[in-house]
């Protein structure tokens, strides 16, 4: 019998009791990081150490030296096709094709050979390697995308302009006319001027109207010096009558 109440009064093993006690701590930071001193701080950076770089082992990049291509032959022989080009002819107009087929460009390359333009095509890189060493180095910004060249050897304007109107494939962007580099809308303008012939005949004209004012204007001051002698001699020579009349009338 001792042995059964001392069975139900010691707890079984692995009970637990209905209610337990739990401690919980502080949840409050007592001890906080003291913030570094603004000037502990600047020496901290000027002293900070700074590992020297690492050295490169040799052949672990490429060289630095420019590696010079050698342009293929076709490249040069174009390369000097622009310029004799641009030797040979005084109007050069860069046009930017927008998709023009063969059969509209055929038109427009026959339109102008009438009046002794032709078009002539060159790579952008080829052009620009020209370009870029010379005097036409101002034009090489023209020459993005597809492009064509429009020369003469005499500037004719008007009639390109007048056949590229016709043609809304082709648009102009700028042309070295006489080693004069001009805008689209500068190329208008020059198509507006007179042509050589006309004004040298303007030129002569106001110089001919000019010695024949100046001659005038010297030939003037004697004229009227003598024009008032002369006046002045015949106002002499009637007052003298006048006063010869009425003395003879007296004498008879």
């Amino acid at each position: 019998m001792a042995a059964t109440l001392c069975m139900k009064l010691l707890p079984k093993q692995g009970w637990l009791p209905l209610t337990q006690s739990v401690r919980h701590g502080s949840k409050a930071v007592t001890r906080h990081r003291k913030p570094m001193h603004f000037i502990k701080q600047k020496l901290m950076a000027v002293t900070e150490y700074i590992p020297p770089p690492r050295p490169v082992p040799p052949g672990a990049y490429p060289s630095q030296k420019k590696r010079v291509e050698e342009k293929s032959p076709l490249f040069l022989i174009k390369k000097r096709d622009v310029q004799k080009v641009f030797q040979d002819c005084k109007m050069i107009a860069v046009a930017q094709n927008s998709a023009c087929n063969a059969e509209d460009m055929m038109l427009l390359r026959h339109r102008l050979y009438k009046h002794g333009i032709t078009v002539r095509f060159f790579p952008n890189e080829v052009v620009r390697s020209f370009l870029n060493n010379g005097i036409y180095s101002n034009m090489a910004p023209l020459f993005i995308g597809p492009t064509v060249l429009i020369v003469s050897a005499e500037p004719k304007v008007k009639e390109m302009l007048k056949i590229l109107r016709a043609s809304p494939q082709i648009t102009l962007l700028g042309a070295c006319i006489e080693n004069t580099l001009l805008s689209a809308n500068g190329v208008q303008s020059y198509s507006k001027l007179p042509s050589m012939i006309t004004a040298q005949g303007e030129l002569v004209s106001g110089l001919t109207m000019m010695t024949s004012h100046t001659a005038a204007m010297l030939q003037r001051h004697p004229t009227h010096l003598s024009a008032l002698l002369q006046q002045y001699i015949k106002q002499e020579s009637t007052d003298a009558g006048t006063e010869e009349a009425p003395k003879a009338e007296e004498a008879t």
